[in-house]
């Protein structure tokens, strides 16, 4: 992991950070903005002018006429680069050469020769790039992280996630509108393609606990041809794909992508003692649950009537029991400041923190916050370049896999790091508690209903 070099705060601590790029993400990551106080959003540009005008005016925000005012104001230390992916290494080099630090949406960018031009420029400046997504600071992931190193499923064996994000042509996305009014850019999605746009949220949690990745054998296809009626550039971009993945540590893992199949985010780990599972990436704080597994849950499970009801599987054990999660406040910050929303009595503020509870709330301003802290304290960030170039590489030979499957041997990796040091002074309880009377009088039954 690269050390940071270089200050990224003024005199009192805060990081100015600029941002070019006021699309329909940027919204995202001022729904958490508040919970980090040493970032100061010094202002914004965007290569459409009444784009940046309506963010500025909606946030009340300093707006630059062109990404080169906002980059020749001596008062920036990091910029955000929230631009399209076709834009992500214009911007990102344009930012380094004019002595900023980076932190830029997924993925850094869709050739690795240019990912590692854009890493060697930042050496060789002595500045700091970083790239999302960074839900692998979440507590959930961090969780995750601790469970498997406190060896609470034993020696993990497979890892699955999904990232199937429903049929969203049929929901009318043309319609869907930002916080500050800008459109979802569904057209550019369908041309970008799922993997690119989403596979890296599981990848970086995923090589984050398990390491980097040896080989890669994935396939991806165009599911639906006809999502829309508008002419794509390029026609056949995947909308689905799956990969196989080979750790060096030698856990074996499988990542899905598609916007054709229901919603699922899911992830398990499972493990030969046991299995963690979480239900999705989106929610930072979504719960972890740990089944260790038993002759009486492996049993119990194949039966129809415990597979639909909770109240059985809680009998038998199956699903396992909720972790305690870790928690960490924001980087470089001592105490978790809350969620700014306000009192507990507020519709406003209950309504939203329903809304978060339901549909997840992600903290994308975490791997800002972050890069900025390790700047200050001259530290390691997470995720560091090599750590980036690794799931840029992975992103790269998912999207373009196709249909030939053929295995992928990488030529990046990393030194894997360990979680946060809140997360690894942390105490969880792992006892997995002893069947009740009746799990324990039923176990016999199964198992000769299961024999016969």
């Amino acid at each position: 992991m690269s050390a940071a070099r270089g200050s990224a705060a003024g005199p009192d601590g805060v990081t100015r950070v600029g941002v070019i790029g006021c699309g329909y993400v940027f919204d995202h990551y001022m729904t958490t903005w508040s919970r980090h106080p040493r970032l100061r959003l010094a202002g914004v540009a965007d290569r459409d002018a009444a784009r940046a005008a309506r963010v500025g005016a909606f946030y009340g925000l300093r707006v630059y006429p062109d990404n080169a005012a906002l980059l020749a104001d001596p008062e920036i230390d990091l910029v955000m680069n929230l631009t399209s992916i076709e834009s992500h290494v214009e911007v990102t080099r344009a930012a380094l050469e004019a002595g900023k630090h980076v932190y830029s949406e997924k993925p850094l960018t869709t050739d690795l020769a240019e990912a590692r031009a854009l890493a060697a420029l930042a050496e060789s400046r002595g500045l700091a790039l970083s790239c999302a997504p960074s839900n692998a600071l979440g507590d959930t992931a961090q969780t995750l992280w601790k469970a498997v190193r406190d060896g609470a499923v034993g020696r993990p064996r497979l890892v699955y996630a999904e990232f199937d994000d429903n049929p969203i042509y049929l929901m009318s996305p043309e319609g869907w509108r930002s916080r500050s009014g800008a459109p979802w850019p569904y057209i550019h999605e369908y041309e970008q393609g799922c993997t690119y746009e989403h596979v890296g949220y599981h990848l970086t949690w995923m090589c984050a606990i398990f390491g980097p990745v040896r080989s890669v054998t994935a396939f991806s296809a165009v599911t639906v041809p006809d999502k829309t009626d508008h002419p794509l550039d390029p026609p056949d971009t995947p909308d689905f794909s799956v990969a196989c993945l080979a750790f060096e540590s030698g856990v074996v893992g499988r990542v899905t992508c598609s916007i054709a199949a229901p919603l699922d985010h899911s992830a398990r780990i499972v493990g030969d003692k046991g299995m963690l599972r979480a239900d999705t990436y989106r929610h930072y704080r979504c719960p972890v649950y740990l089944e260790r597994f038993s002759k009486l849950s492996l049993n119990a499970r194949k039966a129809q009537s415990v597979r639909r009801s909770p109240l059985l599987q809680a009998l038998f054990g199956v699903g396992g029991r909720r972790l305690k999660l870790a928690r960490n406040p924001p980087p470089g910050e001592s105490v978790d400041p809350g969620d700014g929303l306000g009192p507990w009595w507020s519709p406003r503020a209950a309504l939203t923190r329903l809304r978060r509870r339901e549909l997840g709330q992600q903290d994308k301003c975490v791997g800002v916050a972050e890069l900025a802290a390790a700047l200050r304290a001259g530290r390691p960030w997470f995720p560091a370049p090599d750590f980036t170039l690794h799931l840029t590489e992975l992103t790269i030979a998912i999207q373009g896999a196709r249909a030939d499957g053929a295995p992928r041997v990488l030529t990046t990796r990393f030194e894997p790091p360990a979680p946060t040091p809140a997360t690894l002074s942390g105490a969880p309880d792992y006892g997995a508690g002893r069947p009740g009377l009746a799990a324990r009088l039923s176990e016999k039954l199964l198992d000769r209903l299961h024999r016969h």
